[in-house]
């Protein structure tokens, strides 16, 4: 359905959002910056255009970086209680990753359709998702991964 809603927000309730349609894709990324941004054993992506999102309340403050293959990242996180919202990554220009565990319940209602940097997987955690990489296809570092950062 593309008019189906689902609202979402942080953990303080400050900031709110709501998507209107369905996601690009969905996905869970195992690299070490996802683990340490959770801190959790691996990040989940949902991603909609720009267009589908919606910030109804609340300011997001932003953090940029350069990943170990030069392009940029922009995370976007609550500056009251810190929890990360939203982020756009340079290759997937137009879209807006969303933290899939801050959907509203039924939080993960989306299909996860693939993982990523599997290489730093944590051993326990298994999944029935067919599409699995070592990486990504977008992977192609210029610089040596940071020591806490490498999986």
């Amino acid at each position: 359905m593309e008019n189906e809603k689902h609202n979402g927000g942080c953990g303080c309730g400050k900031v709110r959002y709501e998507t209107t349609g369905h996601p690009v894709r969905a996905g869970i990324c195992h690299c070490r910056y996802c683990q340490t941004r959770t801190g959790s054993a691996f990040g989940i992506s949902v991603y909609f255009e720009e267009s589908q999102v919606n910030i109804i309340k609340g300011d997001l403050t932003e953090y940029n970086f350069n990943n170990s293959s030069g392009r940029n990242f922009k995370n976007k996180f609550c500056k009251t209680c810190g929890t990360t919202v939203l982020w756009q990554v340079e290759i997937r220009k137009g879209l807006l990753g969303i933290a899939g565990g801050t959907f509203d319940p039924p939080t993960f209602w989306f299909n996860a359709g693939f993982e990523v940097f599997c290489r730093s997987k944590a051993p326990f955690i298994e999944t029935n998702i067919l599409e699995k990489h070592e990486t990504t296809e977008y992977y192609e570092p210029i610089e040596a991964d940071n020591h806490a950062l490498t999986g």
